[in-house]
């Protein structure tokens, strides 16, 4: 038995598959934004915000795991005074 490839064939089969990825990834817009609670998280910082209350939580230094400190606010309070609640 002789497997043979024609171009037709093979640039059928790669539209196919090209296809089975895009409807396999597609995500919709409504599923990426609809939650309450957001959470940015980076190599250091990790913070939690509420889109509906505006408060938040950071834990702003993820080296010593055993000394995080969580620091609580409210976003439009922040912006408000331009002053962070950070503390030295």
């Amino acid at each position: 038995m002789k497997i043979t490839l024609d171009t037709k064939s093979l640039l059928l089969g790669f539209l196919g598959t090209g296809l089975m990825f895009a409807a396999i990834s597609f995500k919709s817009a409504q599923d990426q934004g609809s939650g309450r609670f957001h959470t940015e998280v980076n190599d250091h910082v990790v913070v939690i915000l509420d889109s509906e209350t505006g408060n938040y939580i950071i834990a702003p230094s993820m080296y010593d795991v055993n000394k995080i400190q969580w620091i609580k606010g409210e976003f439009y309070q922040t912006f408000k005074v331009a002053k962070d609640n950070k503390k030295d």
